[in-house]
């Protein structure tokens, strides 16, 4: 299996509260990102990054890690949809995909559902997060049928978490859409709209996490909740 983290944009919304990467922020005396990493290396995943913005400080709290590297020279112009492009020779058909946003937190108990669901496209979402967030899907059946930003209260259902599986199955043909899409000139989407559109013909679905704690870094407020947890669990420990 393999795994894809997007680290390339420059995190606007949190960039006035710190000027270093989202996925650099120290969690329990660890980078976010390296905190990732070392999970899905543990699982025998193989890993890729996506830099761009302040791109060393990634390769500093990834130090001595055996990934593989991909830059993005346009981060400040292109979406997520660029950044994966450009990681496409790490993008197999016939092999399993992690992709995955960077500045998530998250731990193996969530990696051990995603990795127990066989479906051929999951994304992760939180069904007890339907008031306050950052993206929303509507399910039926746990099939996504709509998504946004913007759904209304009463259309949504869950929250996205920002990481999705697909299946060896499902891989060459997510990665010709990738394609398509660049040579349409939509650098300007996120990676998941991929998946979105697909969902319009073949099932892509929400896995709820929802029992296990996760949190994406927007704002300030976010990382801090992140950091409260984190600290209370070594504590625990």
């Amino acid at each position: 299996m393999k795994a894809i983290l997007l680290a390339a944009g420059v995190g606007s919304r949190l960039s006035r509260a710190t000027p270093s990467p989202k996925s650099v922020l120290d969690v329990g005396g660890m980078p976010l990102i390296r905190h990732t990493v070392e999970m899905l290396m543990r699982n025998n995943i193989d890993v890729t990054i996506v830099v761009g913005f302040m791109k060393e400080m990634v390769y500093e709290a990834l130090n001595g890690l055996d990934v593989n590297y991909c830059y993005n020279p346009f981060y400040k112009v292109t979406n997520s949809m660029g950044s994966l492009w450009l990681a496409r020779n790490y993008i197999s058909p016939g092999e399993d995909l992690i992709l995955g946003n960077a500045d998530v937190y998250w731990d193996q108990d969530i990696l051990d559902l995603l990795l127990n669901d066989n479906r051929d496209a999951v994304m992760l979402a939180d069904k007890s997060r339907v008031e306050v967030g950052d993206y929303f899907f509507k399910t039926h059946d746990s099939k996504i049928i709509l998504y946004g930003k913007d759904l209304q209260l009463n259309e949504r259902d869950c929250e996205y978490v920002g990481i999705a599986k697909l299946n060896a199955n499902f891989v060459g043909g997510f990665k010709e859409r990738i394609n398509r899409c660049i040579e349409d000139e939509l650098y300007h989407l996120w990676w998941e709209n991929v998946l979105y559109n697909y969902s319009k013909e073949y099932p892509v679905y929400a896995l709820d996490v929802g029992d296990c704690f996760w949190g994406e870094i927007d704002y300030i407020e976010d990382y801090q909740r992140i950091v409260d947890y984190v600290n209370a669990k070594n504590e625990e420990n």
